[in-house]
């Protein structure tokens, strides 16, 4: 008779666990895993049914929480990571007193973990941007009231590097509301008709004479016919502007050519629009290309700065690309240059 209601109470476990959309399993009062979904088994691994459950849950927290459970009879939370190969994945997990057992719920939070992660980083990184030239502008306000009162020549070096500091400031902070203006309306898709070709010239000779400086040639293909596409004009302005500047400022020696290049053709999902930016320089390492467009993120952090850059212009361009509904594609050989190519879809009407 007892074998009976064993084996009914057994059945109806497997059917409540069954019915979860989370990993659940369950712990009997012996201290074994006699029930577990099939999302709590891929996770787990098969083997787990009918093992005491601390050769399978291995980590202190959460078996902590399940020993006040079968013993206490108390709820408890815990924190369970299962290794991966890129990154961890982080379950929190909630163990609930069921039939003097104990009842594991498995809830994935490392979405949630690596926003938290990203939004730190985000603050530190905002931080230690503005804390640089904040330090520089103070120390030279101090030795312009002190030491440097009446030197003329050092006060208008200062004030020099005073105003390079307060223009990178400005521009972190300009950088800063693209970005988050961005990310706001990337969900929305546009409308308007936007050509591309005049947008490219447009772009090209606005920052002809950066190029002229760094005796950089700028040369169009593909630019002299109309390339309509459905978009936001001022964030295809934006994208121009970010990766043209940065193949004049970071990707061309001297003498060397950047072209611009405007084509259409067929790809997985119809027709679009492919727009490269190639330069002739050393090119980057592939260990930093897959992490260029992260915010804050410089393959040369030194060079960088001292030419300006902010560390978000690519983050911006792959916000603007994702709203756009097109792809990024980053290709780089070292020594023979990089490609910066953006692909957005047309309009079959």
């Amino acid at each position: 008779m007892q074998k009976g209601a064993d084996a009914t109470m057994q059945a109806d476990i497997n059917a409540l666990l069954a019915g979860i959309p989370l990993p659940v399993l369950f712990v009997d009062p012996d201290a074994r895993i006699s029930a577990a979904n099939d999302k709590a088994l891929a996770l787990l691994g098969t083997a787990t049914l009918g093992r005491h459950h601390g050769l399978t849950l291995r980590q202190p927290e959460l078996l902590q929480a399940i020993g006040q459970a079968l013993e206490a009879q108390q709820g408890a939370r815990a924190r369970f990571v299962v290794p991966g190969v890129s990154q961890d994945t982080v379950f929190e997990v909630t163990v609930t007193p069921l039939w003097k057992g104990a009842l594991c719920a498995f809830e994935d939070r490392s979405a949630l973990e690596q926003m938290d992660r990203m939004r730190r980083d985000f603050v530190a990184n905002v931080s230690h941007e503005l804390r640089t030239p904040l330090t520089s502008l103070l120390g030279f306000i101090e030795t312009l009231r002190g030491p440097a009162r009446n030197d003329v020549s050092a006060r208008e070096r200062f004030l020099g590097i005073m105003a390079s500091e307060a223009e990178r400031m400005n521009r972190l902070v300009r950088d800063l509301l693209h970005l988050s203006r961005v990310e706001a309306e990337e969900r929305v898709r546009p409308s308007d008709l936007v050509d591309m070709a005049a947008l490219t010239r447009a772009a090209a000779s606005s920052l002809r004479p950066l190029a002229d400086q760094g005796k950089v040639t700028l040369r169009l293909q593909g630019a002299d016919q109309p390339q309509m596409i459905r978009a936001d004009n001022d964030q295809m302005v934006q994208v121009l502007n970010n990766l043209i500047e940065n193949g004049i400022k970071y990707g061309s020696p001297p003498g060397s050519e950047l072209l611009i290049t405007l084509a259409q053709e067929s790809g997985p999902r119809g027709p679009q629009l492919r727009l490269t930016v190639a330069d002739q320089g050393e090119g980057i390492e592939e260990v930093h290309l897959p992490r260029l467009t992260e915010r804050f993120y410089r393959a040369d952090g030194h060079r960088s700065r001292e030419k300006g850059g902010t560390g978000l212009g690519l983050a911006i361009v792959k916000h603007i690309v994702n709203r756009h509904r097109g792809r990024l594609i980053i290709e780089s050989t070292r020594g023979k240059g990089s490609q910066f190519s953006v692909l957005f879809p047309l309009d079959k009407a």
